[in-house]
């Protein structure tokens, strides 16, 4: 399912957990099922799967206000929304929160979103932050010595003040809204909030809200850094 570009293999998975894939009008909860997509038939939400499609790698600058899903539950504007065009069925690679901008691969390759979201990777994830006070000392110690997200204790990689109240924070984690808690357990809010680089990717040029493909060469230095 990954490979046809219907979901990450995570997002994959779950469909099959959901009971929404059907092989051969049977209903389908294990993911390990070996299937020959040239002799059964494979539906995922009643739509047939189609056979395995090429590959797309794009770069987004995302805009604020945008979210990273595949599903519109209200009336929410998706990222997704701005490949309209493309014809791919494309999914984001990770998640950027609805109000944080900036630097967001998209793609229709489960297995190459697996390598680069997992763990294992080790994935730097470069920000950029305006937050509403001069930045002072004690903020960048705060900040420095980590904190609880999710449940988990984590600490940024690198904490540097930019200029009076924009600062830059490097993390590995990538915990959902990791760097806002991490601001808001020194006592700062941020007021906009831009991914500048994903491992060794930098955002360069790009307009907000504009996209381009990838280059090989680009694919490969997310994992350099």
């Amino acid at each position: 399912m990954a490979a046809a570009g219907v979901a990450s293999r995570r997002a994959s998975e779950e469909l099959i957990f959901q009971g929404k894939v059907m092989v051969n009008g049977v209903v389908v909860l294990i993911p390990q099922t070996p299937v020959d997509q040239n002799v059964d038939e494979i539906l995922v939400n009643n739509e047939s799967l189609k056979r395995k499609e090429d590959k797309v790698y794009y770069i987004l600058n995302k805009p604020a206000g945008y979210i990273c899903s595949t599903k519109r539950t209200s009336q929410a504007r998706l990222v997704l929304d701005l490949f309209e065009e493309e014809g791919h069925r494309l999914f984001t690679v990770g998640r950027l929160d609805k109000d944080t901008q900036g630097l967001l691969i998209v793609t229709n390759d489960g297995h190459f979103a697996n390598q680069v979201i997992h763990p294992s990777a080790n994935i730097q994830k470069e920000y950029i932050a305006k937050v509403d006070a001069e930045i002072s000392h004690d903020h960048l110690v705060t900040i420095s010595n980590g904190t609880l997200v999710e449940g988990v204790f984590v600490k940024p990689l690198k904490v540097e003040k930019v200029r009076r109240g924009t600062l830059k924070i490097v993390i590995s984690e990538g915990k959902k809204r990791e760097v806002r808690v991490l601001l808001h357990a020194a006592g700062l809010e941020a007021k906009e909030l831009t991914r500048v680089r994903l491992g060794g990717l930098r955002m360069g040029l790009l307009p907000v809200g504009s996209w381009r493909a990838l280059s090989e060469k680009e694919k490969q230095v997310i994992f350099s850094q």
